[in-house]
């Protein structure tokens, strides 16, 4: 079956409404991708032979998304080809044609979700295949999309210049030296490949080999870490590096946002015991809620926007992650609440405009209850676009419902893609643009905006307002 025309895509199917978010989407549709936030590995860059493997390492291994739904129809992550870590108990496919026919097979499944919506924009828009997947032609796809992987203009830097990317951050640890950065800077290719700081590893004293992470740290800043003061001065001399190296942004996960500040004496306690590993019950979780104060206070000294990711209980399914490890589908959102938790860090420095804490959550019943009115209070706070569970059409436009009428859109960042799967950048972006030029468009409808207003607002929604977020430098805009 052929696939029809997808031009009204995601519009409303009210005729006047229709011919408005057409008007305001053609005017962005080709504005430049501005990614200030994903999990893209900067090694794919370095190498300008690299290529994006299989049809397998594109679609399917890098997408956690693809995983859940699966696995909860019963289908094992083995036969899709992830290593287990006792992998006597069921065999690990390693033929990628298999691992294809298998995703083919239930190709079904993704029928009215986002990540349908995105496989389908990736296979046509990128990849040319003009039939819907399926069992029957999977490995005539696996062959078409195979084929021309291995061209050179499907090689992540050429893709890059095709997807018409100006900026893209990607996501690294604290203790990284940035290896892949450095020799991208010092190669005359114009993609621009920003790091972003992600102190995770090492603020939460739970991590896995937390006590090897601080080592590295130590090795990286040149700050022998021995006591907490030590520490901060380790990671200041760290996220200096990174900017140095081009970073904007820092990045920030939690379950709940809670913050607080310890006394110094409190805090070199809870610090040595973690050294010692002679952890209490509530010292990680109160050490990690006094770290988001401190990279707080850094980032107004040093510019850096911070980032707070709430509302994901990781790793939910002890068997995924036992065998597993994380980022395999199996983390479910929780409610969280902004406003108690965040006082503490707001009431010492939401105040001050040098400092922009973007906040993201996966509790969507937040947005207009707390978000918007933080976001429209405080200078310091910003709103990040609908994440994870409700980066979809529904859930961006509940996003924009929710938080405008208080926040106005200038509270807002825009948009980022959040993505380990590089090929799948345009289509969210895309999708994206269209739930804008939709909703605007009934605003216009119904005289809440002039279309000249709507016009400016859907090229700040695709364009200008991350680049102002993330203080990124471009070439034009």
């Amino acid at each position: 079956m052929i696939i029809p025309p997808a031009a009204d895509r995601l519009f409303s199917s009210d005729k006047k409404q229709k011919e408005i978010a057409n008007a305001l989407y053609r005017e962005v549709s080709g504005m430049p991708l501005i990614c200030p936030h994903t999990h893209i590995n900067p090694n794919l860059f370095v190498d300008p032979e690299t290529t994006l493997g299989s049809p397998v390492d594109v679609f399917i291994l890098p997408d956690h998304y693809i995983y859940r739904m699966l696995y909860s129809q019963g289908i094992p992550l083995e036969t899709l080809g992830l290593h287990s870590n006792n992998s006597n108990e069921i065999t690990v496919e390693q033929d990628h044609r298999k691992i294809w026919q298998c995703f083919a097979d239930h190709f079904y499944l993704f029928r009215a979700t986002p990540t349908g919506g995105w496989l389908t924009h990736e296979l046509g828009e990128v990849f040319g295949v003009t039939c819907k997947l399926n069992s029957d032609n999977a490995q005539d796809i696996y062959d078409k999309v195979a084929s021309q992987l291995a061209l050179a203009e499907f090689q992540p830097r050429a893709l890059y210049k095709h997807f018409n990317i100006e900026i893209l951050c990607t996501t690294d640890a604290a203790e990284d030296s940035l290896e892949a950065h450095k020799t991208l800077r010092a190669t005359e290719w114009d993609g621009k490949i920003l790091p972003t700081f992600r102190p995770d590893g090492v603020t939460n004293l739970e991590s896995e080999g937390w006590s090897k992470k601080i080592s590295t740290l130590s090795q990286v800043s040149g700050v022998f870490i021995h006591d907490f003061k030590s520490f901060i001065r380790a990671l200041e001399n760290q996220r200096e590096y990174f900017k140095q190296m081009g970073a904007t942004a820092t990045d920030h996960a939690v379950e709940q946002p809670t913050t607080v500040r310890l006394s110094p004496t409190e805090i070199e306690a809870i610090f040595k015991r973690a050294l010692h590993n002679n952890l209490q019950s509530a010292d990680a979780a109160v050490f990690t809620a006094h770290m988001l104060v401190e990279m707080a206070r850094m980032s107004i000294e040093d510019g850096l926007v911070m980032q707070l990711h709430a509302g994901a209980l990781r790793n939910y399914n002890p068997l995924i992650y036992q065998r597993f490890g994380s980022d395999c589908g199996a983390d479910i959102p929780v409610r969280v609440d902004f406003t108690r938790n965040l006082q503490p860090l707001l009431s010492e420095y939401g105040n001050d405009p040098r400092l922009t804490l973007i906040l993201f959550t996966v509790d969507d019943t937040t947005y207009s209850r707390e978000l918007a009115p933080l976001a429209g209070h405080f200078p310091s706070v910003r709103l990040g676009p609908p994440w994870w569970f409700y980066d979809s059409p529904n859930g961006m436009k509940r996003f924009l419902d929710s938080v405008v009428e208080t926040a106005g859109i200038y509270n807002t960042v825009g948009f980022n893609d959040d993505t380990r799967a590089f090929p799948s950048i345009p289509a969210r972006h895309d999708t994206w643009r269209r739930v804008c030029c939709c909703w605007l468009a009934d605003q216009v409808s119904r005289a809440v905006l002039e279309f000249e207003d709507a016009q400016d607002m859907a090229y700040d929604l695709s364009y200008r307002l991350p680049i102002s977020a993330y203080k990124l430098k471009v070439n034009h805009g």
